[in-house]
């Protein structure tokens, strides 16, 4: 090989090293990560759940150290927009949250209705009808379009019971100080106690899977930055990463459909 050749190939793999550097992200700093204690997606009784997982593969990969605590979904949507959280996981967006917040999916999910059969609701048209009818969700949580007008039809007749979250929910449904609660595949486990799946039923909203990803402050982090980061989670995604952490927890066949979308 000729001596310009030569020269031509070691600046092209110098000019991919150089790119590659610049994709990854900015680790000159601790970063700060928030976990939610909700289901599958991280127990605050077993330390692990998805959410963990995901996490500890970011930091892996990125080579940043993260500052990782357990915080209400409401304090944490709270941290993110002051631009005194860095990141969260398993976020859904919507027009506010845009303003505030950038997100990188990673896998995505549908909503029902848990209701008790005592309800004697067999439509969610009932169950908004009723007046005394009591719906539990998680403080700050939004959901799909037709669980979202679910939930703002019942708390505009004040039938809403708040929590932080799902354990008191469950607890309300069972003593039926609540009626209903909206649940998704993360809280499978819970759902198949046999007290639970004999009080209660199953109603599907009907609504496409809506995606879920890691959930980043504009506030702390510079669209630059939210790039790589995006970059480092669609690697995850393409090298089967998600898929396997997500086989951990649910049937092949459910795990795939959650992250391929």
């Amino acid at each position: 090989m000729r001596n310009r050749e030569r020269g031509w190939l070691l600046l092209l793999v110098l000019a991919g090293c150089l790119g590659l550097a610049q994709a990854r992200p900015d680790c000159s700093r601790p970063l700060s990560l928030a976990l939610h204690d909700h289901g599958l997606l991280y127990s605050a009784e077993t330390g692990e759940g998805i959410d963990k997982d995901i996490a500890d593969e970011l930091a892996r990969r990125s080579g940043c150290r993260f500052h990782v605590s357990l915080l209400p979904r409401a304090r944490i949507w709270q941290l993110i927009e002051s631009g005194a959280l860095d990141f969260s996981l398993s976020g859904i967006s919507n027009a506010e949250r845009e303003k505030f917040a950038a997100f990188a999916w990673y896998f995505s999910n549908k909503y029902y209705l848990l209701l008790r059969r005592d309800a004697q609701v067999a439509r969610l048209e009932d169950f908004e009808r009723n007046p005394r009818l009591k719906l539990g969700v998680i403080r700050s949580f939004r959901y799909s379009a037709s669980a979202n007008r679910l939930v703002d039809v019942v708390d505009a007749r004040q039938g809403l019971t708040l929590s932080s979250g799902l354990t008191p929910l469950f607890k309300a449904l069972q003593a039926n100080q609540i009626q209903a609660m909206i649940v998704e595949p993360f809280d499978y486990p819970t759902l198949e106690s046999e007290r639970l799946r004999e009080l209660s039923q199953i109603i599907e909203f009907g609504d496409p899977p809506v995606p879920h990803g890691l959930i980043m402050s504009r506030a702390s982090l510079s669209e630059a930055e939210q790039g790589r980061w995006r970059t480092l989670v669609d690697e995850m995604r393409r090298d089967g990463t998600v898929l396997r952490i997500f086989e951990k927890y649910f049937k092949p066949e459910l795990a795939r459909a959650m992250v391929q979308f």
